[in-house]
């Protein structure tokens, strides 16, 4: 099966090619332009292309057939010696076809009408000759050269044909190692994606099992704050199953996610809980990935709140720096003693959140875990993508 070549590929061979065709038309341009002796003949261009000709042959057998056996198929061997009776076909189909002249002497014989021109010596202007210059009498010794299989002009062209192929091989293993790049950063991408569903399908089933424990608990307790804890359970899974699907949302939408679950849990507390949450505005125009505090603020409640003891939870977030702008959330919550060696379920929650921040912020972020005496403390920093107000798009668009 031979593998299609990318666009860019062939345009690059298209014009190496076509500018190689092009040189002996141009040459010869410029030389009757320099001299008006010189006529434009297209039989010495036709000469240059048929000299041309059989690499270009051959390029196309390697480039289509043989260049794919190393490239694509790693057939190293097979490839090697392909190319090898190749190389050896095309010498000895250079050497064979190249034009030769006869040798009857050490150079090759004067034309008659140059020889007629020859001034002739007579006796007197002959050179005299020393003893040790006389001509020797023996048997006549021949003076021709031997034949040559291989001249100088067929290891040039054997050379050409061989960095032809080199240019071919580094020009296709550098579009294939494009291809491998871009189907590994598609495949990275595509994993991160199912990784981060993942996560989300493991976290919300573990957030409303624990809403329901809440629910369950309030039935008993106080039904009327029970029927209102169900409609403050029905916006959560709102948000949830339908708005935290994108990758990210704006930051107002989840601290309105958070007030609503947090307005769900203090149905089942008394005034002994001191719930405290200081935002600087409501992040209509930053977003961030959703999801992101629940699990802080769910571990504050399970294992920060007594029925017995006061307990307090504070919240806060802060927006700095430019370029990107960053956001520091902190949760501190009350820690007793009495749920300090309480096993943590909520270490799921805890566990996917590191992994999602991992995942999506890779090693721009900062979480931070100070487990104190009295108190337990998260401070997580994240970057912010700036957008525009939906207020201001809907004006633009009007």
């Amino acid at each position: 099966m031979i593998k299609v070549q990318s666009k860019q590929e062939n345009i690059i061979y298209l014009v190496m090619w076509a500018a190689l065709f092009a040189a002996p038309i141009l040459s010869l341009y410029i030389r009757t332009l320099g001299d008006s002796a010189v006529n434009f003949q297209w039989s010495e261009v036709w000469f240059v292309w048929r000299n041309i000709l059989p690499f270009l042959l051959l390029f196309l057998v390697h480039n289509l057939l043989l260049a794919p056996l190393l490239i694509y198929r790693h057939r190293r061997t097979l490839y090697a010696s392909i190319v090898f009776i190749v190389i050896a076909a095309f010498t000895v189909y250079q050497c064979a076809t190249k034009p030769r002249a006869p040798m009857d002497g050490p150079f090759p014989p004067m034309p008659e009408q140059v020889m007629k021109d020859r001034p002739q010596h007579g006796p007197e202007d002959r050179p005299q000759h020393g003893p040790e210059d006389q001509p020797h009498h023996g048997p006549k010794h021949d003076m021709r050269r031997p034949p040559v299989i291989m001249g100088e002009h067929d290891v040039v062209a054997v050379v050409i044909l061989i960095l032809m192929f080199g240019m071919n091989l580094g020009v296709k293993g550098y579009f294939k190692s494009q291809e491998d790049e871009k189907k590994r950063q598609a495949a990275e991408k595509e994993n991160l994606t199912q990784q981060l569903e993942y996560l989300k399908y493991q976290l919300n089933p573990h957030f409303l099992m624990n809403t329901l424990n809440n629910i369950h608990a309030l039935i008993e307790i106080d039904p009327p704050k029970a029927q209102e804890a169900v409609i403050q359970l029905s916006k959560i899974l709102r948000y949830v199953l339908y708005e935290s699907n994108m990758p990210r949302v704006l930051m107002r939408q989840e601290v309105v996610f958070m007030e609503s679950y947090v307005q769900l849990m203090r149905m089942r507390f008394s005034d002994r809980l001191r719930f405290t949450a200081n935002t600087p505005d409501d992040g209509s125009d930053v977003t961030i990935p959703p999801l992101l505090f629940i699990s802080f603020v769910e571990n504050a409640f399970k294992h920060g709140v007594s029925y017995q003891q006061d307990s307090f939870i504070e919240i806060a977030a802060k927006r700095y720096g430019h370029n990107p702008e960053r956001l520091l959330w902190t949760c501190r919550n009350s820690k007793h003693s009495a749920t300090a060696n309480v096993p943590k379920e909520g270490g799921v929650g805890m566990s996917n959140v590191r992994q999602r921040l991992d995942l999506i912020f890779g090693q721009d972020y900062t979480l931070d875990v100070i487990d104190g005496d009295d108190v337990y403390e998260v401070r997580l920093d994240i970057p912010l993508d700036k957008i525009a107000t939906p207020h201001s798009d809907q004006r633009s668009e009007k």
